[in-house]
């Protein structure tokens, strides 16, 4: 059970950094220290970031895979990341960027969101 929640958990964090990584630029390009950074710089900045995204991700795997101990196996632990990484997308694309409201497609997706977890913990 513990290593079920750590395994969430740092999947959680993991995400967040991810989020970062991959969109954080788009934000921070408008701030005065960002805006004059060319494309490399925001390459490095960027894997810096990706690599605390792994130092959570590795580790949350290693403990929640069933091969390891854990609960989970392969299969839910990718749909469990994917549910997580878009639901981290969500909540942070709504907060920092405001740019996008939540329309009746998204709600749709996630609702196939919550039957995809649905089914894969399905015996």
């Amino acid at each position: 059970m513990i290593r079920g929640i750590l395994s969430v958990g740092l999947l959680v964090v993991a995400n967040m950094f991810m989020f970062f990584a991959w969109y954080g630029h788009l934000k921070f390009s408008q701030l005065k220290p960002f805006s004059n950074w060319g494309l490399f710089g925001i390459i490095v900045s960027s894997w810096l970031i990706a690599f605390c995204e792994y130092c959570a991700q590795v580790p949350a795997n290693r403990l929640g895979f069933v091969g390891n101990g854990g609960p989970f196996s392969l299969m839910q632990l990718k749909i469990i990341q994917e549910v997580l990484t878009l639901s981290v997308f969500v909540i942070f694309s709504s907060l920092v960027f405001k740019t996008e409201a939540l329309k009746w497609n998204h709600y749709c997706a996630i609702v196939c969101l919550i039957l995809a977890v649905f089914f894969i913990f399905k015996k």
